[in-house]
């Protein structure tokens, strides 16, 4: 197969993945969205039942058809209260407020406005301010300025016979209608399960969408590992670790665990490139990591530092710098002396490449030092009053000065490049180092200099540290993504 068509079935295979993405992608938002309103519906079913249907009609079903998957049921007492006040109506419709069959009708509803005060049919429906909203309403209705009324007081005044002739029916009954009818209404009974939660069996519409996904999560983390060699399928599991709050069955236990299910929502929304989080995670990354490098570089710098001091303070350092290799106890990795080492690379730098540049300063040096000697001298001043030997001090004092340094330079070339001489340097270099060693080893001067080191250490401590304390990790993290655009383009 030829490499356009091979480049063509790479981008068809990439557009139908990118569909099927979307399709789950919108499958889990449907799903998160069912679960969020099923949270949400028992603290807004007030909404639902009274409000709702008033601005959005076909709504007003709502709660008729989700109150059964919410295991909630009409509660018998408030709902005989309401049944009572519809007998009554009717009662009154058919022979007036003031008949004498009206009487029952009004003395059992002062009962059962007296048992509904004292038992709290709200109580289980954690209703109980509803019920004190409706006993303020009823005290501030039945209002009398010559004594204090109770709730209880207030509901058998508002249900007698004077009460409703004196202050008309209609009026009456249109206030408790509006009022009162609908807090009542919002009464409910939820029964208790064998776990001690209310029943709810939300999981008969969450099944099927868990099964879905925990299909697609087994065919997908099998799919990972056939794809990618060396990952086993408990590894690609892990890698897709996010997508088992899909279909997991929370409804069990810690439902409210449902909501976990916003991160493999909002993961799948982003790779299926319906919703940009790009800037939203980088702005994440950006915040942790500027936290994180600045913890994690002061615990580095410190523990580094704290390690060289505590070297410095038991005398590893100089033992390590100043004893043969056998007597250091550690291990020698390369069976060399890097002290001698570095001692020999460094005077042969300075032979070779340090002294030829800097030759003419010192021979001016040298120079200048032979003529203020030559100066001192009574037969140099002598000759300075002689015709034509007046300059021949300065001649003499530059060939001499010439002679030095040159002799001098080719000396220290000939001893290193001879056998002999570069033996008599190396052993010049090892005894200059263990004599240095031996003295450095003297108690007093080891605690001086261990003491020094010790105290340096920690100023360095102290000073990194305030200066970190007082950069802006955040501009640091700045220039770095200014640095990473310049490079990619």
């Amino acid at each position: 197969m030829s490499s356009p068509q091979k480049i063509a079935r790479r981008r068809l295979a990439a557009r139908r993945n990118l569909w099927f993405e979307r399709v789950m992608a919108i499958l889990a938002s449907a799903n998160l969205l069912l679960v969020l309103f099923d949270v949400s519906y028992v603290p807004l079913r007030d909404f639902y039942l009274l409000r709702l249907p008033r601005l959005i009609p076909p709504a007003g079903n709502l709660t008729k058809l989700y109150d059964p998957i919410k295991g909630i049921e009409p509660h018998r007492d408030t709902q005989n209260y309401l049944q009572a006040v519809a007998d009554l109506e009717a009662q009154v419709e058919k022979t007036g407020i003031s008949s004498p069959e009206v009487e029952p009708y009004l003395e059992q509803l002062r009962n059962l406005s007296t048992e509904m005060v004292d038992t709290d049919p709200f109580r289980v429906a954690d209703k109980s301010g509803t019920l004190e909203k409706i006993k303020n309403r009823m005290r501030e209705h039945i209002y009398d300025q010559r004594r204090r009324v109770s709730s209880r007081q207030s509901f058998n005044l508002f249900w007698s016979q004077d009460h409703l002739l004196q202050a008309g029916w209609r009026g009456e009954i249109d206030f408790f209608n509006q009022e009162i009818r609908p807090l009542i209404a919002t009464n409910y009974f939820r029964p208790l399960g064998e776990t001690g939660d209310f029943v709810s069996y939300f999981w008969r519409i969450d099944l099927p969408f868990a099964i879905v996904f925990g299909v697609e999560f087994l065919a997908r983390t099998f799919y990972i590992s056939r794809r990618h060699k060396g990952i086993s399928w408990l590894d690609a599991m892990l890698w897709r670790w996010y997508d088992v709050f899909l279909w997991l069955p929370f409804w069990f236990w810690l439902p409210s665990w449902r909501l976990l299910r916003i991160i493999p929502v909002t993961i799948r929304l982003h790779q299926a490139k319906l919703v940009d989080l790009d800037f939203v995670i980088a702005q994440i990354n950006r915040g942790f990591v500027a936290n994180f490098a600045e913890e994690l570089t002061e615990v580095v710098v410190i523990r580094v530092i704290n390690q060289i001091q505590g070297s410095v303070q038991r005398g590893e350092v100089t033992r390590w710098l100043f004893r043969s290799p056998s007597a250091r106890g550690y291990i020698d990795i390369n069976n060399t002396n890097e002290v001698e080492a570095i001692a020999t690379l460094l005077v042969k730098l300075v032979v070779y490449e340090v002294l030829p540049k800097i030759q003419p300063d010192l021979e001016a040096i040298l120079r200048h030092s032979v003529e203020s000697g030559l100066r001192q001298l009574p037969l140099y001043q002598g000759l300075q009053q002689v015709p034509g030997v007046r300059d021949l001090p300065t001649q003499l004092a530059d060939q001499v000065v010439t002679n030095v340094t040159q002799t001098a330079y080719h000396a220290l070339v000939a001893a290193l490049e001879d056998p002999v001489g570069a033996q008599l340097s190396s052993q010049l270099v090892q005894h200059f180092a263990e004599a240095l060693g031996s003295e450095v080893q003297n108690q007093q001067t080891l605690h001086k200099i261990q003491g020094l080191l010790s105290d340096l250490l920690e100023e360095v401590k102290v000073n990194y540290i305030q200066r970190l304390s007082e950069e802006d990790m955040e501009g640091v993290l700045e220039q770095t993504h200014q640095l990473h655009q310049i490079v990619k383009k």
